[in-house]
């Protein structure tokens, strides 16, 4: 991938497009090519298959996607399911057949059994039962990694499936229906200091361990891997450290500033009780995050105060 080529960010919009978006400029690469879902559904392979002919990437990176947390997965799984699946098959088939040089795919640490053991190696894919709150998205993601093999296995095609962890930063979305756990948290202890609320529930019993990574961190390591990376196998993009549901409400409650007390739920769904990415392979090529966890809530705090307040 050259500072010239021909580099096409599917779902530059959303929080890890934007992100590689950004990266990409920033480190000067030149032709970034982009398109709204309102110019282009991507779940339709005709108008995808007229745009891929009409522009002729050389590089993809696969960042669109249906997203959301426990209630939209929950709530949605046609949609999590059949959109992304759309997404997926319509995106790789349409960059092989157009000749695309390599292409990119996101996919989630939740494509891993729910009991894995850990810290979650790449070999564990597939050795046991899912997460049932997100397990429509997951199995969407786990075809998106089995369809780039293929393409690999049948045609010598280079698609790399990159598996990173829980995600957030700046341009995360802070819908407390369809929010991760971490953006969620934001908003609730914002508004709560706001109005002064004097408790802000969480949802779970607070002891599920999660590890999260910085999105710009996740950019650099898309970058990184498209330019170092050139295998079937899936490889993680993390941390490699993690901190329980408690202890990561009582650091953004510090960051926010609320001084209210904190409430437990526990008639609402943990979800996978640990989920620590092993990210010793992406290590051993070079790359390590870079941004602390406390300096990235700050910053994602910083920008939700000014961006998203009262319109998540």
């Amino acid at each position: 991938m050259q500072r010239h080529s021909r580099i096409y960010i599917a779902g530059h919009r959303g929080l890890v497009g934007a992100a590689i978006h950004r990266q990409l400029q920033q480190q000067g690469f030149e032709y970034t090519l982009t398109v709204s879902r309102s110019e282009l559904d991507l779940r339709d392979s005709q108008r995808v298959g007229e745009w891929f002919e009409r522009h002729q990437p050389e590089y993809v990176f696969l960042a669109a996607a249906k997203v959301g947390g426990i209630v939209a997965n929950s709530s949605y799984p046609v949609e999590f399911l059949q959109d992304n699946l759309q997404i997926q098959i319509n995106l790789i088939h349409h960059s092989y057949r157009t000749g695309v040089k390599k292409l990119l795919f996101l996919g989630s640490s939740c494509i891993y059994p729910k009991f894995a053991p850990q810290p979650i190696k790449e070999e564990y894919l597939l050795t046991g039962a899912l997460e049932p709150t997100n397990q429509w998205y997951a199995i969407a993601k786990i075809a998106g990694i089995k369809l780039c093999q293929a393409y690999w296995q049948q045609y010598g095609w280079c698609a790399i499936s990159v598996m990173p962890t829980n995600l957030y930063g700046p341009g995360d979305h802070f819908d407390l229906q369809n929010a991760h756990v971490l953006p969620a948290l934001i908003r609730k202890f914002h508004e709560a200091k706001i109005h002064q609320h004097p408790q802000v529930t969480i949802w779970g019993t607070g002891t599920p361990r999660r590890e999260f990574l910085y999105v710009e961190d996740l950019a650099t390591a898309c970058i990184f891997l498209m330019q170092n990376y050139h295998e079937p196998e899936i490889i993680n993009v993390g941390t490699g450290e993690d901190l329980s549901i408690s202890e990561l409400a009582n650091l953004i409650k510090k960051i926010v500033g609320y001084t209210g007390e904190l409430c437990y739920d526990p008639s609402k769904p943990d979800g996978t009780p640990r989920k620590l990415l092993d990210v010793s392979r992406i290590h051993q090529l070079g790359w390590r995050a870079q941004t602390p966890l406390p300096l990235g809530i700050e910053k994602t705090y910083a920008w939700y105060v000014t961006h998203a307040q009262g319109n998540p």
